[in-house]
């Protein structure tokens, strides 16, 4: 019986190089499998829409968030026609200016697609085996399946599915699906629709909410910082309609790109005294996780110093 495969500690990439690989910074990681999800109407295909022209032009997303890899998408619309998927494409390229007619972005035109049937998943695979995508684009979930969302060990191989793929392919996996209804009360990944196995799937997730006119983002990462309330507004200049970030939240998509040793580093010099991590935590907007992981790195590299009262900036590193 063959033993299973291991590695050294000391080989596996360290945690630093893993916070800073996007795919579009501070919205996507590389490689990242995850979920756009929000209640309907909230513009989540638009969103999704943004990220494919974004990748697949290397021009920002939003007009904000700057691409890391640009390569080829490959988009399943499972609700939307394919004339209104073109004319939505149009009008984002003429917002980002890029060239639509260049644009590589594949749309599978298959009118179903079924990711609880064994045909349909080979199919999927080899459809991403010929194209090569660095994203692939699911919306919404809900046409995806027949089976029952709120039952874990019905969703759980769908999702295995999907990260197979990622895996096999080197793929980012972007599925777009549904909040409940009503659900601006909840914390944005409990506010899916389903088992808590969707929440918990994703690497990267966004999440869209509509509060009167308003529409918010925010992000969340599994090896990241993450975002709260980014406003954006739906516009239309000259018929073409894409989302924008509102212009006061520049601070916000401003520090959405600001690295986690960058960010860390700023808050004790603002303390200006050791500091606890939850303290850092907070000031930072960041998980523990990742203010522990950054920390260890600061250490390493001379910057930070800890005793018994907490982390403090070195000397040179203060003034």
């Amino acid at each position: 019986m063959s033993p299973l495969p291991f590695q050294r500690a000391s080989a596996i990439p360290s945690a630093e190089t893993a916070l800073t690989r996007w795919l579009v910074e501070g919205l996507w990681s590389e490689q990242a499998v995850g979920i756009l999800g929000g209640e309907p109407k909230c513009c989540k295909s638009f969103l999704a829409l943004d990220l494919a022209v974004s990748v697949a032009s290397g021009l920002a997303c939003l007009r904000r968030y700057r691409v890391h890899q640009r390569g080829r998408v490959l988009l399943f619309p499972a609700e939307d026609s394919l004339a209104v998927v073109r004319r939505r494409l149009e009008g984002i390229c003429a917002a980002a200016g890029a060239g639509f007619e260049s644009l590589p972005v594949d749309v599978i035109t298959e009118p179903v697609l079924r990711l609880d049937r064994d045909q349909d998943r080979n199919r999927l695979a080899a459809t991403v085996a010929a194209v090569r995508p660095v994203l692939l684009i699911l919306d919404p979930m809900i046409r995806l399946h027949r089976v029952d969302e709120n039952d874990a060990s019905q969703i759980a191989p769908l999702l295995s599915h999907l990260r197979e793929l990622q895996r096999r392919f080197q793929v980012a996996v972007l599925l777009v699906h549904h909040a409940r209804k009503d659900s601006n009360g909840s914390r944005p990944g409990q506010a899916l629709r389903g088992s808590s196995e969707l929440h918990g799937w994703g690497d990267s997730n966004l999440y869209m909410r509509r509060r009167g006119s308003q529409l918010t983002l925010t992000t969340e990462h599994r090896a990241a910082p993450s975002q709260d309330d980014i406003p954006l507004q739906l516009t239309e200049v000259a018929s073409a309609v894409s989302l924008t970030v509102v212009a006061d939240s520049h601070a916000d998509a401003a520090s959405a790109q600001t690295g986690p040793l960058a960010r860390v580093r700023q808050a004790l010099h603002q303390i200006r005294a050791p500091a606890s991590v939850n303290c850092i935590r907070k000031l930072c907007g960041m998980r523990t996780a990742s203010v522990c992981e950054a920390l260890a790195e600061l250490v390493r590299q001379g910057v930070v110093s800890q005793d018994i009262r907490g982390y403090h900036l070195n000397p040179a590193q203060a003034a």
